[in-house]
């Protein structure tokens, strides 16, 4: 049987070969407590572990952000990666050999064009790097010394040149590779039925993914253009700018070797350069002018503590103001260099040297300090009107802090700032804070729902079965009893272990399924067999009183005395078994 284009026996012995204890212990802390493990989710940050591990089912759950699943989605989460990519990893670890994938045919088309893809992208970036000590590539050599760029760095980040508009797409030709290969990995475009290299003529930056995949590239013009200084690949299967974080493979490797205690994010490819050339390693750069959500989700893997550094102009202050709100949605720990006016990182390092920067990233602001002196630099607060918009600026962000003792320290500054009153300050933020709160607690009041009773019911039954408890009544027919659940009621009636309902199912679009597999049983430890029963009646009682109805409706629609009557014994039954609490319509026949 194939179960996600691979043999369903293939994947138990995945699993079995990578212990998920011993795979979740290389990214979390873990401690046993009873028959679960604990740690600090890698998903979220908490410093009250509410992450376990069942070792004996397989499977991990987050009781705080939610997050659940088996082994290869916990390698898929925790890598960034698709479960193709987390399946190859545990084989290779496991020394298991990779089946033949036989998914659906758009899929196994999809992993067919990556995998091909990604060869391509591999021999392209290796032919741009050689390129670059030919002695066709002077522009491209006198760019690197006036960069300074050093021969450790030439290898780290596989900086290359793209010699003219045809030499790129004739040597991938001779590897074999198509011209519809070339278009669709964004190396090459078509003109007039000519297929060329738009980045020619241009320093090539290859753009790795955190498995060390090039999926792009990012090119420099070495001439002044009339268009731009930077040209990035199009959007492909493996390439999505909104996704990418350059530098993030050496981030990775940093990581695994211990040396990762926060991320430093800067504007582009050659600043990073710069900072890892003056011994700041774990900086990256995001690929476009905005951190975006998915950039964050990846960089929270490697670390919660992130620098900004950003360049000291409007277009990087806006740059931060942004970030800050995007970074702010994943509760990361962040602190803000303020650059000099009009400088980038390399042009601090070159202009005042790697201690002056360090001292920077060593002092860097609080998010508030930073947005109060944002504020501060708007305003002249020797002017009254000017000092009152100061101050409702600075009360709206103080108004986000969660208590106003976090915001105590800050009304000091803004009071010693412009001489307002400190009472008048804690005047305005609690009043503002007081309707603030109440517009919230009433959205918050909307939207809060109890569960529905049947649906408690229905969790229960199910997580019973699924986890073969000893109470559960084998003589009901519970497809007849549960009709939405027939293929999970099969599975557990064939005691499939509990990390197998993740190759059968799409488990993150059945919640109940979900909350069945990773059900908490000790809620119920002091009567759980009257409590199933309970729930078993309470589904059988709806659908008698559902049967009811229907033939309710019957018994008024009916014309003859003939049809009327075989309807009213029919609904006497009912009453009966409703009464008598009878499953008897449920047993198995």
């Amino acid at each position: 049987m194939q179960s996600k284009g691979f043999p369903v026996d293939w994947l138990y012995e995945l699993k079995q070969k990578n212990d998920i204890i011993s795979i979740v212990s290389r990214y979390v802390r873990l401690e046993k407590k009873g028959n679960r493990y604990w740690g600090c989710c890698p998903f979220h940050n908490e410093k009250t572990p509410s992450f376990s591990v069942m070792q004996d089912e397989g499977v991990f759950h987050c009781f705080g952000c939610k997050e659940h699943g088996d082994v290869i989605s916990f390698v898929q989460k925790i890598e960034s990666c698709e479960f193709m990519d987390a399946v190859k990893i545990l084989a290779e670890q496991a020394h298991m050999q990779m089946p033949e994938f036989k998914g659906d045919e758009d899929t196994h088309k999809k992993a067919k064009q990556r995998e091909r893809m990604l060869k391509l992208l591999d021999e392209a970036w290796r032919h741009y790097q050689d390129n670059l000590y030919l002695k066709e590539a002077k522009p491209a050599q006198d760019y690197i010394k006036l960069r300074r760029f050093t021969k450790r760095e030439l290898d780290d980040f596989h900086i290359g040149y793209s010699l003219d508009f045809n030499d790129i797409v004739n040597h991938l030709r001779g590897k074999g590779f198509t011209n519809q290969e070339m278009l669709d990995a964004g190396v090459v475009k078509v003109k007039n039925n000519h297929y060329y290299d738009v980045m020619a003529g241009r320093l090539m930056f290859p753009i790795f993914n955190a498995f060390g995949d090039c999926v792009g590239f990012s090119a420099r013009a070495l001439e002044k253009v009339d268009f731009a200084k930077y040209l990035n690949t199009a959007e492909t299967l493996v390439f999505q700018k909104s996704k990418v974080v350059f530098g993030i493979n050496l981030l990775k490797n940093l990581k695994q070797a211990g040396g990762l205690d926060k991320i430093i994010i800067v504007e582009g490819q050659i600043d990073v350069i710069a900072m890892h050339r003056a011994g700041f390693k774990s900086t990256v750069a995001c690929m476009g002018s905005a951190l975006t959500i998915d950039n964050a989700n990846a960089l929270k893997k490697m670390s919660k503590n992130i620098v900004l550094c950003f360049d000291g102009d409007t277009a990087g202050q806006k740059a931060t103001l942004h970030s800050l709100e995007v970074l702010d949605q994943n509760e990361f720990n962040i602190r803000i260099v303020w650059l000099p006016e009009g400088m980038d990182p390399d042009e601090v390092l070159k202009n005042k040297g790697k201690e002056y920067l360090a001292s920077l990233i060593d002092n860097a602001m609080p998010v508030m300090d930073y947005l109060i002196e944002v504020e501060r630099r708007k305003f002249d607060l020797n002017k009254p009107e000017e000092k009152g918009k100061f101050v409702k600026a600075v009360i709206a962000h103080l108004q986000k802090m969660e208590s106003a003792a976090q915001a105590e320290p800050y009304l000091e500054k803004v009071r010693e700032l412009t001489n307002v009153p400190i009472d008048l300050l804690r005047r305005d933020l609690v009043k503002d804070n007081s309707s603030t709160k109440k517009v919230k607690a009433k959205e918050e009041a909307s939207i809060v729902t109890r569960e529905n009773g049947n649906i408690r019911a229905v969790k229960f039954i199910l997580a019973s079965l699924i986890h073969g408890k000893e109470y559960v009544d084998n003589r009901i027919d519970y497809e007849k009893l549960l009709p939405s659940f027939v293929e999970v009621i099969r599975k557990a009636k064939e005691r499939t272990v509990i990390s197998s309902y993740y190759d059968y199912f799409e488990v993150e679009e059945m919640p109940i399924l979900k909350d069945c597999l990773l059900f908490n049983f000790e809620e119920y430890n002091l009567s759980p067999e009257r409590y199933f029963a309970e729930c078993l009646w309470q589904l059988a009682d709806a659908h008698l009183k559902d049967k009811q109805q229907k033939l309710t409706e019957e018994f008024k629609n009916a014309t003859s005395l003939d049809e009327r009557q075989k309807i009213m014994v029919a609904l006497n039954g009912i009453s009966k078994q409703l009464r008598e609490k009878s499953l008897e319509d449920f047993y198995v026949r």
